[in-house]
Parts: C-alpha cells; structure tokens; sequence
C-alpha cells in the first residue's frame, strides 16, 4: 500500500504548455481538491489533514493551481478565475478523467464554480468552502484579510511575522497554526517566480469575475454542499446566501467556532461530512 506523504504523492504533468504539480492518492471515484489563494498556499499545505482519510475511499487529487507551490506560474492579466478554471478542465482531460467530485476552498471554490457552469459534464457533486466570487449581504467587504492577500508582495514586502498575521485571521484559534505550517508557507511564497508573479496580485486589465452574477448559476445542475465557518474573518458567512439563494440543489453547512479553514480546524468532522456528501462507501 503506498505511503501517503507529501513526498511519494508528488507527480507533475503538462497542461497546454503549463506544468501542473499535484498529488494523488487512493483509487476509485476522483475527488479534486482545490486550495485557496494565500500567500503560500498549494494543494498539500492546505489539505494534508485530509488527503490521507478521504484516499480511503476516493482517487484524490490535489493540484496546485498555476502560480502556487510547485506549479508554472499564471500569465499576468489573466481573468480570475475563468483561467484557472479552464485549465482544471484540461488538467482533468490530460488525466482521461471524464467527471470527478470537486471541494473548492476560496479561490478553489470560486475556480470550482466556473468550471462547473463552464464544463458542467467534468463535475460531479461539489462542495464549496467559504468560496470567492460571492458578495456579503451584511458585512464589510473586502476583509482585511483579502486585502492582506492581495497585497502581501507590496509595500513592506512579505515577512514572518506578517505572513502569521494574515494566517491568525483564517482559523478560529490561532493556536491551530503553527510554526511549521508557517515556515512551509513562507518557503512556498518567497520561490522566485512566485515573488516575481503574485498570482494574486491587482494587475493592469486583469479582471476579477463576480461568479454570483452569472445567471448560469441558476441552471446548474450538480448536487452541491456550501460550507462555511461560522466565524469567518477572510469571506464572511453571509456571503453563502447569494450562492444558496440561486443554485438549485445547493444546501448550507455552518461550522461553529470555525474560521476559513475547516478542513484544518475540524478535520475529522469535515472529512466525514465530505464522506457522507459524496457517498463513499
């Protein structure tokens, strides 16, 4: 049985001329799992709690989106996240996968959501933690956090300490992060390429696409959970309610004492959950 580690998970495969890193472990039923755009993210940094439980049962895939981790950076300028979306289609269609279950975190929600309105036939059922591309019916947007993650590369330049500032603001206790969680990160973020090529970063003619504007959302088809943190400071709950409101098997699943990372603050409920979404058996 292989060893599930970061190492001996790791593959890397070419995407209409980008180079995308992932990891793969387990057999049967593809689940992908995407992360989220902070500074220092990639698949393995933010789903390591749960890419060994949900192998149990599922052929997961985690890959890290163009820009990130060990991945070929994304073209600056590039729409957000039609591009990133476009490219997890091919990414699924270079593996010969025809449909998979997905779970977006952020970003990787916003991206999830764009390929299944794009390519509706690649996914199966998908569940959405805390994604982007919604609007808050209450509170202030954009957060500190996001403005954080926009501009970590600007001004002071990244830092230690600003980089656990920021990861303070994703979990309910900080006392969840810690100090070797944060200096992968760091290493993550400072690559060269990536210091060169924020793929978060505000760009000239890049455009930012409001996903919960898209009438499409209204006509798709997929079995889909939302999930938040209650006490989210990076996408605040509300932000569930235009996204519930409008697609049409969409349901709600609130997490107490939880911020943006629930994957890492309740893993074990939260791969449960996942398991009984997505009917493992």
């Amino acid at each position: 049985m292989q060893e599930i580690t970061e190492q001996s998970t790791a593959k890397s495969v070419m995407v209409d001329g980008v180079n995308i890193h992932y990891h793969e472990a387990g057999q049967g039923v593809p689940l992908v799992l995407i992360h989220g755009g902070g500074p220092g993210a990639g698949g393995w940094s933010n789903y390591s709690k749960n890419i060994a439980p949900l192998s149990k049962h599922f052929r997961v895939i985690t890959p890290d989106l163009p820009g990130f981790g060990s991945s070929d950076v994304k073209p600056v300028g590039s729409a957000m996240p039609e591009w990133y979306a476009t490219k997890m289609g091919q990414f699924l269609d270079v593996l010969d996968i025809d449909k998979a279950h997905f779970i977006g975190n952020s970003l990787g929600g916003m991206v999830t959501l764009r390929l299944a309105m794009d390519r509706p036939e690649k996914v199966d059922r998908m569940m959405l933690m805390g994604p982007g591309g919604s609007m808050p019916m209450f509170s202030q947007f954009p957060t500190d956090a996001i403005m954080t993650l926009l501009f970590f590369y600007d001004g002071e330049g990244p830092s230690f300490e600003r980089l656990k500032g920021f990861a303070n603001q994703f979990v309910y206790d900080p006392s969840a992060i810690t100090d070797d969680l944060l200096e992968g990160r760091m290493k993550a973020a400072l690559q060269p390429h990536i210091v060169e090529n924020p793929p978060m970063r505000p760009t000239a003619g890049m455009v930012m696409e409001e996903v919960w504007r898209d009438k499409r959302l209204t006509t798709l088809p997929h079995e889909t959970m939302i999930l938040w943190g209650r006490e989210d400071k990076v996408m605040p709950m509300d932000m569930a309610m235009p996204l519930l409101k409008q697609i049409p098997r969409a349901r709600l699943f609130v997490m107490p004492q939880c911020g943006h990372w629930m994957q890492w603050e309740h893993a074990d409920e939260f791969n449960s959950v996942v398991n009984n979404f997505l009917g493992a058996a």
